[in-house]
């Protein structure tokens, strides 16, 4: 009693300490009942579950920037033919409109690799003084190919584009040393010139002003490309640092074209006697025209890098179809049924002609590679390798002429 009396004293109850004691009994049980009934996961199975889920993600977020990605470039090479058409009928000034897409190139150029979207090369003055003539080609080919477009419709403008493989070809032989077509090469080139036959003779649209034009552009880019190859391979510029020196290069010359071709004085004159220039309807596909020839450079540089050739190829003749198919639909001055088949048989020509010209390139890289290097399998891969490294930064840039 004296010790129940003590603890009461203490300041708990006889009912209070039996309440402690039953609680820690109860508390000890569910421990040892978690503790019999609680497996424990293996730390190696939860790893594994972390790394699958971050690879699955991972390889989800790949397959949406291709896809988005080759989105992105057919969007751009179809619709650049049809909206340039638009531009230069609404802005019917060739030579400041392709101004305007110099100077939105470049500004995007330069603001991505400030941003570090993209690497280019730096401005050095050695080097515009080598790319000058590079460039002065470049302008006289765009500027030709917006002078066909307000002339002619752009069935016309494909097809003399397609036509451009059969001069460069003898081109390259004869002036950077590349051997001569393949047969298969020469069939394919009798196809694009059999189809190009084809279109001009059921062209009821005829004029000599459309023609003159387009063969104009047919010999400029000819031209081009020819000389473009050379410099790509050449000058040591990387694949932005190209298309920087093009387009800025090339809106140098903007002022010489004005004094040359007179269209100050025709801006000016037009613009006060029709005050619209500056409407939705003219600033909408000139803006369009300037975005799209920036984003046909950018699509199609991540393109080739993120699907194969092959690949390419085939979203290549994908916009092509595109292009016909959108031109058909949305303007009506387009050629007739027999136009339009020989519209296509070109079309299948370049197909072939991509085709046995790269196969062609590939043994003689396969042949040209250093002796030195023993294994035949790393001389194939060392010179492919280089040579399509080449390549691609000339179709790149080559694809600001489309």
């Amino acid at each position: 009693m004296e010790e129940w009396g003590e603890m009461s004293a203490g300041g708990e109850s006889e009912i209070e300490v039996l309440e402690h004691l039953g609680m820690s009994a109860d508390n000890d049980g569910r421990k040892d009942a978690d503790t019999c009934c609680s497996v424990p996961v293996p730390s190696s199975s939860t790893s594994k579950l972390e790394s699958f889920r971050s690879e699955t993600i991972a390889n989800l977020a790949h397959q949406v920037s291709v896809y988005g990605v080759a989105a992105g470039y057919c969007i751009s090479a179809s619709l650049l033919s049809i909206i340039n058409k638009w531009a230069i009928t609404k802005f019917p000034y060739p030579g400041a409109l392709t101004a305007l897409q110099y100077l939105t190139s470049a500004l995007g150029v330069l603001l991505c690799g400030r941003l570090k979207i993209l690497d280019h090369d730096g401005l050095d003055l050695l080097t515009m003084w080598k790319f000058l003539p590079a460039a002065i080609i470049f302008y006289l080919s765009l500027f030709t190919n917006s002078e066909l477009l307000l002339h002619a419709n752009v069935d016309t403008f494909i097809v003399f584009r397609s036509a451009v493989p059969m001069f460069v070809a003898v081109g390259e032989t004869l002036f950077l040393k590349q051997p001569w077509p393949s047969i298969s090469t020469w069939l394919s080139l009798a196809t694009i010139l059999a189809g190009s036959v084809i279109f001009v003779l059921t062209d009821y649209q005829f004029s000599l002003t459309a023609y003159s034009w387009a063969l104009a552009y047919l010999l400029s880019m000819s031209i081009d490309f020819v000389y473009i190859k050379h410099v790509v391979t050449t000058i040591g510029l990387n694949t932005w640092g190209l298309v920087l020196y093009n387009n800025l290069e090339a809106l140098m010359l903007f002022p010489l074209e004005l004094l040359v071709m007179g269209e100050l004085k025709k801006i000016k004159r037009e613009i006060t006697d029709e005050p619209d220039h500056h409407s939705l309807w003219v600033v909408l596909p000139v803006g369009l025209s300037c975005v799209f020839g920036l984003t046909i450079s950018f699509f199609g540089f991540s393109c080739r890098r993120a699907i194969s050739a092959t690949g390419f190829t085939v979203l290549g003749i994908v916009n092509k179809l595109l292009t016909i198919v959108i031109n058909l639909i949305i303007w009506d001055r387009h050629s007739s049924v027999m136009g339009t088949m020989g519209l296509l048989i070109c079309m299948l020509g370049g197909v072939l002609y991509q085709q046995y010209s790269s196969k062609q390139k590939q043994k003689v890289a396969a042949a040209d590679i250093n002796p030195s290097v023993e294994d035949e399998e790393l001389r194939k891969l060392l010179g492919l390798q280089a040579r399509a490294e080449e390549g691609e930064k000339f179709d790149i840039v080559m694809e600001e002429r489309e």
